[in-house]
């Protein structure tokens, strides 16, 4: 079995949606234009999806006051520093960033609803070209 996609309720999907696009790469594979709003957006490989809703039926999580080791979305970036720097600009904050012994570099953000979102970098590859390349 392979992962298909990670669902959030979220405050307001469409708005996020257009910044996950303009931002971190993804693409919108279906969108309801009627509420709750559902939106598939899958990663540059085509492989993993984030679905966002808003959801009346239960609350949506205070993602700003979480923890981010509770729950966060981790990006593969080749460039930490610099994708933290456009991503601030573009409306996200900054949490935390550490350097492993390993080589890996690590920066932790929230998104503008505040949903963590930590930038990768690794000393050792933890997923296979093929997986991460979609090659």
């Amino acid at each position: 079995m392979k992962l298909e996609h990670f669902a959030l309720n979220v405050d307001d999907p469409v708005a996020m949606a257009a910044w996950y696009v303009d931002n971190l790469g993804m693409q919108v594979v279906r969108q309801m234009q009627e509420a709750p709003y559902t939106t598939f957006l899958a990663d540059d490989s085509g492989r993993i999806m984030l679905e966002i809703y808003r959801n009346p039926a239960n609350e949506v999580p205070d993602y700003r006051h979480m923890n981010p080791l509770l729950v966060h979305l981790a990006y593969v970036s080749e460039r930490p520093g610099e994708d933290k720097n456009r991503l601030m600009k573009a409306g996200a904050g900054f949490e935390t960033e550490m350097q492993l012994e390993d080589g890996s570099h690590l920066v932790m953000l929230r998104d503008p609803w505040g949903l963590a979102l930590q930038l990768c970098k690794r000393g050792v590859p933890m997923l296979l070209k093929e997986e991460v390349t979609g090659r």
